[in-house]
């Protein structure tokens, strides 16, 4: 899994207890893994369709900076579905997982749209080589 995206916990994104609101954290999943969802099915029109349980292990402070990390299990005829993992950026600790994440690729009508896509897509194999001299 590799984590590329990175938040700042600050006075804002805390609850009452002085630790990261889950709603927050759960926006930044949903948009992270959206974006991902996007980059691999080359579509700007997916969907959330289904989240896992989701398993917070350990909490976040102001001033942390926290890495999320997605990764796609599975493409399926209309859909993908990742898993994620976030933790925080200097102690490597786990702050939460969700297993299981599926978004739906749609068409021009709204409609779930076949994509055609079955393995992940990296950066490095959607451009080509462009040395710099």
């Amino acid at each position: 899994m590799n984590f590329h995206t990175r938040k700042w916990v600050k006075p804002e994104d805390l609850n009452p207890n002085g630790t990261l609101f889950g709603g927050s954290l759960l926006r930044w999943i949903d948009e992270e893994a959206a974006i991902y969802a996007i980059v691999q099915l080359g579509n700007q029109r997916v969907v959330t369709k289904y989240m896992s349980e989701i398993n917070f292990v350990s909490a976040s402070r102001q001033g942390d900076i926290i890495e999320l990390g997605i990764t796609a299990t599975e493409f399926g005829r209309t859909s993908i579905t990742l898993k994620c993992e976030v933790r925080n950026k200097i102690t490597r600790k786990s702050i939460l997982t969700v297993d299981k994440m599926v978004f739906v690729n749609l068409g021009d009508d709204g409609l779930p749209a076949a994509h055609g896509r079955t393995q992940i897509k990296y950066v490095q194999d959607q451009f080509p080589d462009t040395a710099v001299e």
